[in-house]
C-alpha cells in the first residue's frame, strides 16, 4: 500500500522515477572523444560481443565466429542463428548463446559438438555470458517477452521482466538467480555474487544466492551493458548508448507511445539507437542538433559511445567516449588483451582497438 501510495506522489509530482531529468556527464564520466581514436581492426556486419583466451580473440559476427590475429580476420566456424553471446572458457573452451535461446558449451572453438547443451524453456533474450567464481557460468536474459534484438520495444513497453542465471557445466543445471530486473544486459564476478547491469533502470546492482539485487552504481546518464574484468582488479562497464530528456518523456507518456509503436517504423522512434544521422526521417535533427548543417558534439544524443572503468567496489574512476558528433557508438563489449583495450561500436559494425598504456594517468591528471 505505502508503495502504490509512494508511486501516485512521485508520479503526480514528478519525482523518483516518475522524473524526466537524465544526469549529467561529469566527473569521472567528464566527456572526451577518446573512443575516436581507436584503431579499427576490423569492419563487419553486426559484430555483437568479444572474448579471448589469452592469445586468440574471438568475436560473434551474425552466425559467424571469428578469430582476429595479428591484423587478420578468418571465420572458425558458423552456426544457425546468430551468436548473442561469448565467453571464454577455462581449458580453451567457449560458451556460444545463440539467438538468445540456447547456450552450447565446447571443448574449444572449433569441436564439432557441444560438451553441454542449456536450452532451457525460460531462455528468451541471452544477451550475455560470464564465468562465476565457482566456474559455473552466469547468463543474463535481458527480457521474457521481447527478442534479444528487440531491446527498444523492451523499453518502450516499460517491460521489467529480466532474469539472471547460473548454468553448471558438471550437472547441466540452470538455476534462477535474479528475475524482474529493467533488462539484464552484463555480468561479472564479484566476491561471492556477480554484479549486473540493468539497463532499464540505469545502475549496477550485486546478485547474491538468498538475497535480493543491492544497488552498486546508480543513476547512470547511459543504459549499461556488458561488464568484463580489468587487469589490476575492477571492471569495464559498456553503455551502448545515452539517456535523454525526451526518451525519458516519452517513456511516461503511455498514449504517444502506445501510438508510435502502432503507426511508425521501429527505426524512426523516438526511442535510443547504436547509431544515428543516416535518414532524414529521424527524429531529433533541428537546430539543437545542428548549426550549419554540423551536428554540436554537446547535443542531445540519439546515439552514443561510452565505455566506464570500474574500480573493484563498482564505482567510476574514468571514462571513454565517443559524443554526438563521432562514429564509435553502440559500446556492446570490451575486454583486455594484451597491453590492450579491445571493443565493439555495433553502430557502425567496428572492432577497435585502445593502447592502455597511460591511459589511465591520462584521465587521473
Amino acid at each position: 500500500m505505502i508503495a502504490a501510495v509512494r508511486e501516485f506522489a512521485n508520479r503526480f509530482l514528478g519525482r523518483g522515477d516518475a522524473t524526466i531529468t537524465v544526469p549529467s556527464f561529469d566527473g569521472a564520466l567528464k566527456p572526451n572523444q577518446k573512443l575516436e581514436s581507436a584503431e579499427t581492426l576490423l569492419i563487419c556486419e553486426a559484430p555483437e560481443d568479444l572474448a579471448t583466451d589469452g592469445s586468440n580473440l574471438f568475436i560473434a559476427a551474425g552466425q559467424r565466429l571469428m578469430s582476429l590475429n595479428d591484423g587478420t580476420a578468418s571465420e572458425v566456424r558458423s552456426f544457425e542463428r546468430p551468436i548473442s553471446a561469448l565467453c571464454a572458457l577455462p581449458g580453451g573452451g567457449l560458451a556460444v548463446a545463440l539467438g538468445g535461446r540456447e547456450v552450447r558449451l565446447y571443448a574449444n572453438p572449433s569441436a564439432e559438438q557441444p560438451s553441454a547443451t542449456f536450452a532451457d524453456s525460460a531462455f528468451n533474450a541471452v544477451n550475455a555470458l560470464t564465468l562465476a567464481g565457482d566456474n559455473m557460468l552466469i547468463a543474463t536474459d535481458g527480457s521474457a517477452t521481447c527478442g534479444v534484438d528487440d531491446w527498444a520495444r523492451d523499453l518502450m513497453e516499460l517491460n521489467r521482466s529480466g532474469r539472471v542465471f547460473r548454468l553448471d557445466p558438471a550437472g547441466k543445471t540452470v538455476t534462477p538467480l535474479a528475475q524482474g530486473l529493467g533488462h539484464a544486459f552484463g555480468a561479472c564476478a564479484h566476491g561471492n555474487g556477480v554484479l549486473v547491469s540493468e539497463s532499464w533502470r540505469h545502475r549496477l546492482v550485486l546478485v547474491a544466492p538468498g538475497t535480493s539485487p543491492r544497488t552498486v552504481l546508480a543513476h547512470l546518464p547511459v543504459y549499461p551493458s556488458r561488464l568484463s574484468k580489468a587487469s589490476g582488479g575492477g571492471y569495464w562497464l559498456t553503455a551502448f548508448t545515452a539517456r535523454t530528456q525526451l526518451i525519458e518523456f516519452v517513456l511516461r507518456e503511455p498514449a504517444y507511445r502506445r501510438r508510435m509503436m502502432a503507426e511508425i517504423d521501429p527505426a524512426y522512434w523516438v526511442a535510443p539507437r547504436l547509431r544515428s544521422g543516416f535518414s532524414f526521417k529521424e527524429p531529433m535533427q533541428g537546430a539543437h542538433i545542428k548549426t550549419m548543417g554540423v551536428i554540436k558534439p554537446w547535443a542531445p544524443p540519439r546515439s552514443y559511445g561510452l565505455v566506464i572503468r570500474l574500480d573493484a567496489d563498482g564505482q567510476p574512476l574514468y571514462s571513454l567516449h565517443s559524443r554526438v558528433d563521432g562514429a564509435n557508438h553502440g559500446i556492446v563489449a570490451a575486454i583486455e588483451m594484451g597491453g590492450d583495450l579491445v571493443l565493439i561500436a555495433k553502430g557502425p559494425g567496428r572492432v577497435l582497438r585502445l593502447p592502455l598504456s597511460g591511459l589511465a594517468e591520462e584521465f587521473r591528471s
